[in-house]
């Protein structure tokens, strides 16, 4: 039988959503700042020669390039403000909580609450600015190599460092009001949108070569059909769990005793979503966006080795990102997305149990069993949906850049936002009820007293 629930999400409809007001204004807010981010990733840094990056970005879409444009929208390829994209502060994200779980006081930080996580966001901001000034100095200094710079100097490196930094600086904001006042993860919603706007184009471009005999029919049906098997595994796996039953015991409330009742506990085959694979992009893009447009002969051996060895479809790069996904699967859902320990203290504080399992550290131990079991699944097909794209564009010569990360991203952001909608509008539902009862208890009451007898 369904829950009550599943009844009113079944009832929804869009005279509900229209009735919900702080609902669509939520999402008017979100798709407002989202335009603010899209029109950022066409204005240009100062002192950029346009045809030469033009040139060099079409000669790059295939490669590297192609990558590092996904992650931005398209804004590294237009060399907009937004040319960083938000992955430095995801590349802060990433150490502040590998920190978090090897250095002693930022672990008493994350025990402290509410107050111990602002002052670890505090640390992720600082960390951002750091990297991001790396990284745009780097990137100054390679558009220079690169004869890429109108006027090169050193005030040349001082705009592009000042102009990218706070570009970076002004998304991570963006995301910030987006998860607080918006609808969906902010950071989450900014890749997503930029992924989603370079599909026509790339669409576009792989149709156009089909037409001229650069690729043929039966690789654009094998490309479009891998898409969509990919797309529907994807969305599969997302929604698979795995369900844990919890008993409840009976209890004594005042002179009632209320039976025992039981639930699930649902774990999901991928309980860290598509933060792996953005968190993996982000390790195999630091080191490289530097190279990328440097170039070769410019670059020096290091970074020569590393366009060698690190660039899309080669082993080396292959291992590593699939090393990375795995490693990060595992750490962000023990240490983040379902940490056990604080899951059994909340079933024990609620009295619940696993039927055969004590509560307490019995249980906490019969879930990480379980967690990790279930990880070992869940890191394989992410690593499989990311890998798989990219063996098969370099195998097949497709001669611009996509992969199986951004289908996770949109899968896995898209779901996430539509359940997020449906919670919001479920809310509002419960609202309505609730305001509806009392409207009828006052109404009822008031006809009591006047049926009651007069004062003599």
């Amino acid at each position: 039988m369904a829950s009550a629930a599943e009844q009113m999400a079944s009832n929804m409809s869009w005279g509900a959503f229209g009735r919900a007001t702080e609902l669509r204004q939520r999402i008017l807010f979100t798709i407002g700042l989202l335009c603010v981010y899209r029109l950022g990733t066409y204005i240009p840094v100062p002192g950029i020669d346009g045809a030469a990056l033009r040139s060099f970005m079409d000669e790059a879409a295939a490669g590297l390039g192609g990558v590092l444009s996904m992650f931005t929208g398209g804004a590294l390829g237009r060399m907009g403000i937004f040319a960083l994209g938000i992955m430095p502060y995801i590349s802060a994200s990433i150490i502040v909580q590998l920190m978090g779980s090897m250095y002693e006081p930022w672990k008493q930080l994350k025990k402290e609450g509410e107050q111990g996580r602002k002052k670890l966001n505090q640390y992720t901001r600082y960390g951002t600015v750091l990297l991001a000034t790396f990284q745009a100095y780097g990137l100054a200094a390679s558009l220079e190599a690169g004869d890429l710079a109108s006027d090169p100097g050193l005030f040349f490196r001082a705009s592009v460092v000042i102009t990218l930094v706070g570009g970076t600086m002004f998304l991570m904001w963006l995301g910030e009001q987006i998860t607080a006042r918006g609808i969906g993860n902010g950071i989450s919603l900014i890749i997503f949108v930029g992924i989603i706007a370079e599909i026509p184009a790339a669409l576009a471009q792989f149709f156009s070569q089909g037409r001229s005999g650069a690729i043929s029919p039966a690789v654009i049906i094998g490309v479009l059909l891998m898409v969509a098997v990919v797309l529907t595994f994807v969305v599969f796996m997302e929604r698979s769990l795995r369900k844990i039953h919890i008993q409840y015991p009976r209890r004594n409330v005042g002179m009632k005793v209320y039976d025992g009742g039981s639930s699930h506990l649902p774990i999901k085959v991928n309980p860290a979503g598509v933060i792996p694979a953005i968190f993996a992009s982000a390790l195999l893009l630091l080191p490289t966006t530097i190279s990328t447009f440097s170039g070769g002969e410019t670059a020096g051996p290091v970074m020569s080795t590393i366009l060698a060895y690190f660039g899309p479809g080669q082993p080396l790069y292959l291992l590593f990102f699939a090393a990375m996904i795995v490693f990060f699967t595992f750490f962000y859902t023990k240490e983040v997305a379902f940490k056990v320990d604080d899951v059994a203290d909340n079933l024990k504080n609620q009295n619940g149990f696993v039927p055969g399992i004590r509560p307490g550290k019995r249980t906490a131990e019969y879930l990480d069993y379980v967690v990790t079991r279930i990880l070992v699944l869940g890191s394989g097909y992410l690593a499989l949906v990311a890998l798989l794209p990219e063996i098969l564009r370099s195998q097949l010569a497709i001669p611009f850049y996509f992969g199986g990360t951004s289908i996770l991203i949109i899968v896995s952001v898209g779901m996430d936002t539509i359940q997020q909608v449906q919670s919001h509008l479920l809310a509002h539902q419960y609202e309505g009820l609730i305001e509806k009862s009392q409207l009828r208890g006052r109404r009822s009451g008031g006809k009591t007293k006047k049926k009651g007898p007069a004062r003599r």
